[in-house]
C-alpha cells in the first residue's frame, strides 16, 4: 500500500512514516499543504493521512481541492480539535475518517486498513440492492434480472444515488454534478429526470426504492 503523510509537526510525521514501513508500506512524506497537492496530483496513493492544521492551505483546503479535482483517494484527517461542528465540517470537505490528536499508531493503521477494505469494496463493478443490479462498468442496470434501458442522463443520476445509497442526495448536488454548475438548470428539470427514473425502476415493482425527501432531495433505500 501506498500512503501519503501531509503534517506538519515533524514528529508525528516521521512517527507514523516509522510505523507504516514496519508494516511494509511505501511512504512519502511532506510538510505542507502546498506540497501535498503537488504529490497528490502527481502520484497514486492508496490512502492519504491529511493534518487539519497545516501552514499555508489548510488540511480542510486540501481536502476540498482534491475532491473538486475527482480524486477519491480515502482520507484521513488528523487533528486535535473535538468540537462535533469541526468533525463534521472535516467529513463534509471530503475526509473518509478522523483521528483525534493524541493518537496511537495502531488506531492510524486500523482506520487506514478499514479505509483500504471499502474502497476495495466500493471498486467492484455490481451494485446489487434487493432485486436491483448495477453494473457500473458496462453502465446497465437489471431488476429481476430484467434490463433497464436508460438515457446517459438518467444513467448518471441514477449512478450518483445508488452510490451514496443510504443518503439524501441533494437537487443541488445532482446539479453541480451533472451539469457542471450550470445556472441555467432548474430543479424542475432534475424532476423531471427523477419522474422518467422512477417510471422506469420502480413503478412495476412493489418495492419502491427510490425515495422522495421532501425539500432536500433524494436517496435509495437500502
Amino acid at each position: 500500500m501506498n500512503i501519503l503523510i501531509v503534517e506538519d509537526d515533524k514528529k508525528i510525521a516521521n512517527y507514523s512514516k516509522q510505523g507504516f514501513e514496519e508494516e511494509g508500506f511505501l511512504v512519502d512524506v511532506t510538510y505542507s499543504g502546498e506540497d501535498g497537492l503537488k504529490l497528490i496530483e502527481k502520484n497514486s496513493y492508496d490512502a492519504i493521512v491529511l493534518d487539519w492544521m497545516l501552514p499555508g492551505i489548510s488540511g480542510i483546503e486540501v481536502c476540498k481541492k482534491i475532491r473538486e479535482c475527482k480524486i477519491i483517494t480515502p482520507v484521513i484527517m488528523l487533528t486535535a480539535k473535538t468540537d462535533i461542528s469541526d468533525k463534521v465540517l472535516g467529513l463534509n470537505s471530503g475526509a473518509d475518517d478522523y483521528v483525534l490528536k493524541p493518537f496511537s499508531f495502531e488506531e492510524l493503521l486500523a482506520r487506514i486498513n478499514a479505509l483500504s477494505r471499502r474502497a476495495a469494496y466500493k471498486k467492484t463493478d455490481i451494485i446489487r440492492i434487493d432485486d436491483l443490479e448495477v453494473d457500473t462498468q458496462k453502465r446497465e442496470v437489471f431488476r429481476k434480472k430484467k434490463k433497464i434501458n436508460l438515457t446517459a442522463k438518467e444513467y448518471e443520476i441514477f449512478e450518483l444515488l445508488i452510490k451514496n445509497r443510504g443518503h439524501i442526495v441533494k437537487i443541488k448536488n445532482i446539479i453541480n454534478v451533472l451539469w457542471e454548475n450550470d445556472n441555467d438548470i432548474s430543479s424542475n428539470v432534475v424532476n423531471v429526470y427523477m419522474h422518467h427514473l422512477r417510471h422506469k425502476i420502480d413503478e412495476s415493482h412493489k418495492k419502491k426504492l427510490i425515495k422522495t425527501i421532501r425539500k432536500h432531495g433524494f436517496k435509495i433505500d437500502t
